[in-house]
């Protein structure tokens, strides 16, 4: 045993230990500066607290070893001695950083997926939702799922007796139910962008922040309309179209302004839950940055990118998607398959599941025409060519993905990798990345 615990000869044999490597230290750091009488003293003399130690001497011959030991030192360790904990835990520390970041540059980097554009791959940021107060975890449950799932928790209550209402329009197309992007934290430390909704109840706001990259629509579907599948799009459609709407003013800095608010049907008592979920933290991988530089990638591998070079992102992050298409390739887009060189891809699980719209996968759909994105294209009837020094790369949640269906193709001299395995949240989704 060690610590507190270890015997007098246990702790004796560990500090033996500890001479030797500082012996071993002050010989390879300073042999170009000792005498060669110096240099044989410390051999001879850590020789011999070696051979103690191999032999399992008792703990009176390990002191008088290491105190020869520690006399020669101290003679020809030079600023190595006395050793310092201090510098020692410096060292390592230093020595582990630099190992890290290598492993990291040439190696294996960390990934968190931040949206959901590969879902059900990947999952980016989601959504737990409680549809009873009762169903909320309680302290010991909430430190359980943030260490678990790095989940945390939103709870709204209604502040006077009414109906639910859901405002309208977001200029940049990132969902149905409008927000704000407001400065914020992340950690409680690093400055970060949010997004602030506000839901009303009568005639009064209740305003929450989430992450930017959350798709909040899914929590406004499961809560408000449990058990409908559709998108909250389409949901929030047929409900316009029906006539399912309020229309209100608000007060802004520019002044007052007309909005649209979505009737939900659901009537909550003031102090009542109107709204309640946890956001569970995205997948986080490892990421394999060597093989592609001994292989080339292939069709259906999960796809890491950066985007620095792609003119329409106007941005420099990682992303990643699914490559759907090397040099060369024909792509087109048969909602809902992918059609390569004429034919549909099945030899690559993901994309025959999605072209099956199996389970949870929806199916790949056509590009949409969009004055952000020049350079837009497959869409219904049109088959490209992937060109040399590109590949194509669309996420598995077509639906719901900005790819190469808008920005174009990614230049092969920024391919960074393709992912490992989920290290990270500690659920049936880790082990190795599909």
């Amino acid at each position: 045993m060690f610590g507190p615990f270890a015997s007098q000869h246990q702790k004796a044999r560990r500090l033996a230990s500890d001479w030797l490597e500082l012996a071993e230290k002050v010989h390879h750091y300073r042999r170009d500066v000792l005498s060669d009488s110096d240099k044989n003293a410390i051999q001879t003399t850590a020789g011999g607290v070696r051979t103690l130690l191999k032999d399992k001497a008792d703990t009176a011959k390990l002191k008088l070893g290491v105190e020869s030991l520690e006399a020669v030192l101290r003679r020809t360790g030079g600023q190595h001695y006395p050793k310092s904990t201090l510098v020692e835990n410096v060292e390592f520390f230093l020595v582990a950083a630099i190992v890290i970041l290598g492993l990291r540059a040439f190696y294996i980097q960390p990934f968190k997926i931040p949206t959901n554009s590969m879902w059900p791959s990947y999952n980016g940021m989601t959504g737990q939702v409680y549809a009873q107060k009762a169903d909320e975890p309680g302290p010991a449950g909430r430190l359980v799922n943030f260490i678990a799932q790095g989940a945390s928790a939103r709870r709204l209550d209604a502040p006077e007796t009414g109906e639910v209402l859901l405002p309208l329009g977001v200029a940049d197309g990132r969902g149905v139910v409008s927000y704000s992007q407001v400065p914020g934290r992340s950690w409680l430390v690093f400055p970060d962008k949010l997004r602030e909704y506000g839901v009303f109840v009568g005639n009064r706001i209740v305003t929450f922040k989430v992450p930017l990259d959350f798709d909040m629509d899914w929590v406004f579907r499961d809560t408000y309309f449990p058990g409908d599948k559709r998108s909250f799009g389409e949901i929030a459609s047929e409900k316009l179209a029906r006539g399912e709407l309020v229309e209100g003013t608000v007060n802004t800095a520019h002044g007052p302004e007309r909005i649209r608010l979505l009737r939900t049907g659901r009537m909550v008592r003031a102090g009542e839950r109107m709204l309640s979920f946890d956001i569970l933290t995205g997948d986080q991988l490892f990421v394999d940055r060597a093989s592609y530089h001994f292989v080339r990638p292939k069709t259906g591998d999960g796809f890491v990118f950066r985007t620095g070079n792609i003119p329409d992102l106007k941005t420099d992050q990682y992303y990643i998607k699914r490559l759907i298409g090397v040099p060369g390739d024909r792509i087109e887009v048969r909602e809902p398959k992918i059609l390569r060189n004429g034919e549909p891809i099945t030899d690559v699980a993901a994309i025959r599941r999605n072209g099956d719209r199996e389970g949870n996968y929806a199916g790949y759909f056509n590009g949409r025409p969009d004055t952000r994105y020049p350079k837009a294209m497959l869409f219904a009837g049109q088959e490209i060519t992937v060109p040399p020094d590109g590949y194509l790369a669309m996420g598995d949640n077509s639906g719901n993905s900005l790819d190469g269906r808008y920005w174009g193709f990614v230049p092969s001299a920024d391919i960074v990798g393709r992912p490992l395995m989920i290290y990270y949240p500690f659920t049936k989704r880790w082990g190795p990345a599909p």
